[in-house]
């Protein structure tokens, strides 16, 4: 009676946590809809005749210092924000979690250069090298891309090579071996579903931090370059504004911790649904 009561509270909370979620997406595209089907304002026109206006119909979040529509350059700088982030998300995925397969499986000097490679990269905080990088490189949005990329790989690897080391042991994987399946499909067919939890996991979680990086990057002028308007260099634009408009501020501000918020929840409620407790941090 008592584990029937504990699960279906736990799928209330569920239920909660992925309302909470659909109703902020669909907030969201509603917005998005309006905002370029109803205003149609070019993101990129200067207006310094309409400069620094307030809120109205025709600009729901008002202008900027060049005479820009706010809403719509908040809205396609969420673009290129969560855009870019989720493209580096996803190539880091597709170097590390083959990566981390091959290496857990096969062993052997594969499993110990990468060891190495990864004790290297874990040296130094993945901004610290991230910044280098980006300085080495040149500014930029590719170049911040292949630095995020370069220095988040390595965790997904790790987390695959220790799930597949822990399973690649168990009767199952073992058996598959004596009935004379080949390694690639003892890792398609019985590994690679073991580690899809857990690197949905961390690959939401991540995405919030990536977020985060581009946004600071593109802040101090080493991602997005300007026109294209991306939250992190809205905020430096309205800077020297704080004072007379801190709206302007304010709404790119609001629209990062909101996007990093609903990705942690998304953390959680897929953690609590693959049941994934101290492997992903």
């Amino acid at each position: 009676m008592k584990e029937m009561t504990l699960q279906i509270m736990k799928g209330k909370q569920y239920s909660w946590k992925m309302l909470l979620l659909l109703l902020a997406i669909f907030m969201i595209l509603g917005v998005t809809i309006y905002t370029f089907l109803y205003l149609k304002h070019d993101p990129f026109l200067t207006n310094l005749d309409g400069r620094l206006l307030g809120i109205s119909l025709q600009h729901p979040l008002g202008t900027d210092q060049l005479g820009r529509d706010v809403l719509t350059r908040l809205l396609l700088g969420g673009q290129q924000t969560i855009g870019y982030s989720l493209l580096a998300l996803v190539v880091a995925l597709i170097i590390g979690v083959p990566f981390g397969l091959i290496s857990g499986y096969k062993r052997g000097i594969a499993d110990k250069i990468f060891m190495r490679i990864a004790d290297g990269f874990l040296s130094f905080p993945d901004t610290i090298v991230a910044i280098v990088l980006s300085g080495l490189m040149g500014p930029g949005i590719g170049n911040l891309v292949l630095a995020i990329v370069f220095v988040k790989w390595v965790s997904y690897a790790r987390l695959v090579r220790s799930t597949v080391l822990s399973e690649s042991q168990k009767e199952y994987v073992l058996i598959a071996k004596i009935n004379g399946l080949s390694s690639w499909k003892i890792m398609r067919k019985h590994l690679f579903p073991h580690i899809v939890g857990h690197v949905l996991v961390l690959a939401s979680l991540d995405l919030g931090k990536i977020i985060l990086l581009i946004s600071a990057f593109s802040y101090i002028g080493l991602g997005v370059q300007p026109p294209t308007p991306e939250w992190g260099s809205m905020l430096n634009d309205s800077r020297s504004y704080f004072q007379s408009r801190p709206e302007l501020m304010v709404y790119p501000g609001l629209a990062i911790v909101l996007v990093v918020l609903l990705t942690n929840m998304l953390g959680d409620y897929l953690r609590d649904i693959f049941d994934v407790k101290k492997e992903v941090r």
